[in-house]
């Protein structure tokens, strides 16, 4: 059976976004840095959200001296495969079509957009 990965909610996504953009792992003081002007949390704040991060099983946190290094355990890729199927399932019932017609009539994409996704669906199907 086919275990479904949570879905985050918007602050702990913005964390893993950080978190997946390097490639080593990183500190909680460089994400921190990295959230300024987004989010206005204290470090004690962003170590809870780590945590809890972790403890979900998104985020792996290594000891290194005195500090904490942590990199993803998900990797970016999958998770938004992830999302992706459950938006599209739970919104459009799994119609690709409904979502992006969806789209197109909320003016979230243009014709432009849809010619771009014509050619790479031509790609798709020459493979």
């Amino acid at each position: 059976m086919e275990q479904r990965q949570k879905r985050l909610p918007d602050a702990e996504l913005e964390i893993m976004v950080i978190v997946w953009a390097q490639e080593a792992p990183v500190s909680s003081s460089f994400i921190l840095e990295r959230l300024e002007g987004r989010r206005m949390w204290s470090l004690q704040t962003l170590l809870t959200v780590l945590s809890r991060l972790t403890e979900k099983g998104f985020l792996i946190c290594e000891k290194q001296g005195r500090s904490n290094l942590y990199h993803a355990a998900v990797p970016e890729d999958a998770y938004k495969q992830a999302e992706g199927k459950s938006l599209l399932e739970r919104l459009y019932g799994n119609s690709f079509k409904s979502l992006v017609a969806s789209l197109y009539d909320g003016n979230a994409i243009t014709r432009d957009d849809l010619a771009e996704m014509r050619r790479y669906l031509d790609e798709m199907e020459e493979r």
